[in-house]
């Protein structure tokens, strides 16, 4: 090889590592560039139940939810909890028909809370309606002055005490389709839809609960 030869690669070597045009590093870069601008957005999971749910969700129909408010005359200066809210249908019904104060949804099934509350979103009633991962026997409901309840019959036994210990006197319950065993309703009324007859029950929580009902 010639000197000549020699000196010119020489040259020709210092000049690309001078001004970084090496082809490992202009790929390297471009590489870099290209993932940096690939967006990282994700939708978080919700996390798994806080324990497995009592009872299988089933909406209440609309009907029914319309019927559950009347009968408790649920009005602006109520306080509703709906105890296993499900997709949030009766806490934003509440806000959107009877202009309640405030309505909270209990679930203990963060997939149903992740659903009431995009329901809530586009209803747009997120400023008066909260839904709460939690497992309505170890829950504070006490500032309620309607609760509304599609669980079952021994699930309302079991919760019957815990409402007496909770609730305010003249705090009126509404429950879809059972009742509360030994505690007599003071209204019933039928609902006929979608070729079903649903059941809805009113109580209103007493001075003085009898012994045997707590």
């Amino acid at each position: 090889m010639s000197v000549k030869h020699t000196i010119t690669s020489l040259v020709i070597g210092i000049s690309l590592i001078g001004t970084g045009c090496s082809p490992t590093t202009t790929a390297t870069t471009q590489n870099e560039s290209t993932q940096a601008q690939v967006p990282t957005t994700s939708t978080p999971a919700p996390s798994p139940p806080l324990r497995s749910p009592d009872v299988v969700y089933v909406p209440t129909p609309p009907e029914v939810v319309e019927q559950m408010l009347e009968m408790a005359e649920v009005n602006k200066n109520d306080v509703l909890y709906d105890l296993g809210s499900g997709d949030g249908r009766i806490p934003i019904a509440a806000v959107q028909k009877r202009d309640v104060r405030r309505a909270v949804g209990i679930d203990i099934n963060p997939e149903r809370i992740q659903e009431a509350n995009a329901n809530a979103q586009k209803a747009g009633v997120t400023d008066r309606v909260t839904f709460l991962n939690q497992d309505l026997f170890k829950s504070d409901f006490s500032d309620a002055t309607v609760m509304t309840l599609y669980l079952l019959p021994s699930l309302n036994v079991k919760l019957r005490p815990q409402l007496f210990s909770q609730l305010k006197p003249g705090t009126r319950i509404v429950s879809h389709d059972f009742d509360m065993g030994e505690w007599k309703p003071e209204r019933v009324e039928k609902v006929q839809t979608n070729g079903r007859t649903h059941t809805v029950y009113l109580w209103t929580v007493p001075e003085n609960p009898p012994a045997n009902l707590k």
